[in-house]
């Protein structure tokens, strides 16, 4: 019987001319099929790592983000002392640093933060704003007070790198590892009482020498080794727990490396106080393989982070000129432009007003 036009030789077989044909659509059809493949997989990106284990415990499920405690056993605050204190040194920053006011920039990287905010573990509202500084730094006070250095959102080449940096920083807040480092400290003081009461002075002499170490403001903010790793452990769950790419926060951890090697002093002591080693970089890794169930996508960046970056670039680059030459010119604002407080329903002699208020992020039924 006849197919397509080709007819039998005597053995039944096709012709040796239709066999070349067949081969050469074979090849054609097998090409296209190599080219597809390779095309789909260069879309799709990195394969998704699988999920190889359920969660041992609760500080390990993704799933019960929000309604765990993840802020240890022993702490000497309150979670209203802890926001008391933590809007004190906040006061104290904003005194000595000049914060960014300009309304594009400032209330995108807040919006980013409050993401990740509805995301964790947090029992406080948090508020956000952006230093002026060079240096690649980023610090979370206790209570929820969070400062974005520009010089960090500038090195970051994506949404979702900042965003890794903003979760790790949350996640000290949610850990309350300011006010538990402060306790450990308060209780090797006690420890130290029996021979402080023979120094010169007396009890006078101890509270004195008390009051000197509570003065110490590091004691919140340059974290242990175990600090610094749960922290790694559970903003890289808020972080995946906000859509993002959990990858994210090697790639800039990794670049923080390069940039401390190739200009020394770049990136903040207090940052920088335990370096994010090939140690902490490989936990990361594992982790990301062990607890995070695989999604379809992750959000990687926007337009909008890269027009705010581009935009931070240049006001920053101008501000630097400007104080460089004092007798530049500058641009007066008529009074008619400043915002009354009392037209916009603000209230100058009170900063609770201000406060963000916290967001639990919706649970499905599902969930």
């Amino acid at each position: 019987m006849l197919r397509g036009g080709a007819s039998n030789n005597v053995e039944g077989g096709p012709e040796p001319a239709s066999q070349e044909l067949q081969m050469r659509a074979f090849h054609k059809v097998f090409s296209l099929a190599v080219v597809l493949v390779m095309t789909a997989s260069a879309v799709a990106g990195p394969p998704v790592v699988e999920q190889t284990r359920d969660p041992k415990n609760d500080k390990e499920n993704v799933e019960k983000i929000g309604e765990r405690d993840v802020d240890g056993k022993v702490n000497f605050y309150s979670i209203q002392k802890e926001i008391a204190l933590g809007k004190q040194m906040a006061m104290e920053v904003e005194r000595t640093s000049k914060i960014i006011d300009d309304p594009v920039i400032s209330e995108y990287v807040n919006r980013v933060g409050q993401n990740i905010v509805r995301n964790s573990d947090a029992q406080v509202p948090f508020t956000i704003k952006v230093v002026d500084s060079e240096e690649v730094n980023a610090f979370a006070l206790p209570g929820g007070f969070f400062f974005v250095n520009s010089g960090l959102i500038k090195l970051a080449e994506s949404e979702s790198e900042l965003a890794g940096v903003m979760a790790h920083e949350i996640a000290h807040v949610t850990a309350r590892h300011g006010t538990r480092q402060a306790t450990k400290g308060q209780i090797a003081n006690l420890a130290s009482i029996p021979m402080a009461i023979f120094l010169p002075g007396g009890w006078l002499g101890y509270g004195i020498y008390q009051a000197a170490n509570l003065a110490i403001p590091m004691t919140f903010l340059k974290f242990s080794r175990n600090y610094e790793k749960e922290a790694d452990f559970l903003g890289l769950q808020y972080l995946y727990a906000s859509g993002y790419d959990p990858t994210s926060m090697v790639t800039f951890f990794e670049r923080i490396q390069a940039q401390q090697k190739r200009k020394p002093g770049a990136v903040a002591k207090v940052f920088s106080s335990h370096p994010p080693t090939e140690k902490r970089i490989e936990d990361i890794q594992k982790e990301m393989g062990t607890i995070l169930p695989a999604k379809p996508e992750y959000l990687v960046t926007t337009n909008e982070f890269q027009d705010v970056r581009q935009r931070l670039i240049k006001m920053t680059n101008r501000t630097k000129r400007d104080d460089e030459d004092p007798n530049r010119p500058t641009l007066r604002r008529s009074p008619s432009d400043k915002i009354d407080p009392a037209e916009s329903g603000g209230d100058q002699g009170s900063e609770e007003d201000d406060r963000p208020t916290l967001k639990r992020r919706q649970l499905s039924d599902e969930d």
